[in-house]
């Protein structure tokens, strides 16, 4: 078995773990489908809209450790922090694209933060700050997430993090920023909703 084969076998299940629908499996506990409420994806912030504080919380803690799992498991295969980084970006392609649900998943932002802090702690740590902070200020999940990621890259060049997770996260964030493009076009028309708040109703 060649030497690449070998390295994609690790990027393969980063995208199957990242296809796994938590979000989805979590809300049908409380009988509600969170594909056909508010924004119509499987991410926590759309779960708490649609089923519920407890169940996006695991979600939340669900779409994190995928992401995690990714990075750890080719890291186990002895891959270098290169492939390691692929592996990651499979499995948020994994959550956004999922196969198990005809491509169609959530944004990106939980499995990403989980990628990051089991492949670049440091970076993790001031991504889930300024998401933290962002949050807390605007009640924005998109502007949080934006912020949290567009940050990362400039706090991995000042933490002397190695040209390859540069390069990984920045990929990442474009990735992010792609998934949140009708949630920038909403912030800038003063539409998005905040966190927590439900669709308006006639």
């Amino acid at each position: 078995m060649s030497a690449y084969l070998i390295s994609a076998l690790p990027v393969l299940a980063g995208y199957l773990m990242g296809s796994i629908p938590f979000g989805l499996l979590l809300a049908r506990t409380k009988n509600v489908d969170p594909r056909r409420v508010g924004s119509g994806n499987i991410g926590a912030t759309n779960v708490l809209r649609s089923a519920g504080k407890l169940p996006a919380l695991l979600t939340l803690l669900a779409d994190g450790l995928k992401g995690a799992a990714a990075v750890g498991l080719a890291r186990l295969a002895g891959l270098d922090p290169f492939w390691q980084g692929l592996a990651g970006l499979a499995a948020v392609v994994g959550h956004c694209l999922p196969v198990f649900l005809k491509f169609k998943g959530g944004k990106g932002v939980a499995t990403g933060l989980g990628v990051i802090c089991a492949y670049a702690p440091l970076m993790g740590v001031a991504g889930l700050a300024v998401w933290i902070l962002t949050a807390a200020v605007s009640r924005y999940s998109s502007l949080s997430a934006l912020s949290a990621f567009a940050l990362m890259p400039v706090a991995g060049f000042l933490l002397g993090a190695g040209k390859a997770k540069i390069l990984i996260v920045v990929v990442l964030f474009a990735f992010i920023l792609w998934t949140h493009r009708g949630n920038v076009t909403r912030l800038l028309g003063g539409t998005e909703r905040k966190i927590g708040e439900r669709e308006k109703t006639a």
